[in-house]
């Protein structure tokens, strides 16, 4: 999958917002990326029948492109691990 044109963090709203095109574009809050994090120890969480534990409230610090793979996502919780690949970010927004 192609990167977006656009990735754009709304700090303020905590918001990440990613356009592809006029007509694709998806905007995630940080609480559902954070809850959703691919990383080895959340992903084990998950496997383990349990959800991972985040507060609702929590911010999207930075963002960081991976190459053209996908984002590196900083949460103020100190989480800051998980690789986010295009397809499995288009997928949340689904």
């Amino acid at each position: 999958m192609n990167p977006p044109e656009e990735v754009t963090l709304n700090s303020a709203a905590g918001i990440l917002t990613l356009r592809w095109s006029a007509t694709r574009t998806i905007s995630l809050r940080g609480a559902v990326l954070r809850a959703a994090c691919p990383c080895a120890a959340c992903r084990q969480v998950r496997l383990s029948g349990r959800t991972v534990d985040v507060p609702q409230d929590v911010t999207l610090l930075d963002v960081q492109p991976v190459g053209r793979y996908g984002l590196q996502l900083a949460f103020a919780d100190g989480h800051r691990r998980g690789i986010y690949p295009w397809s499995y970010l288009e997928g949340l927004g689904a």
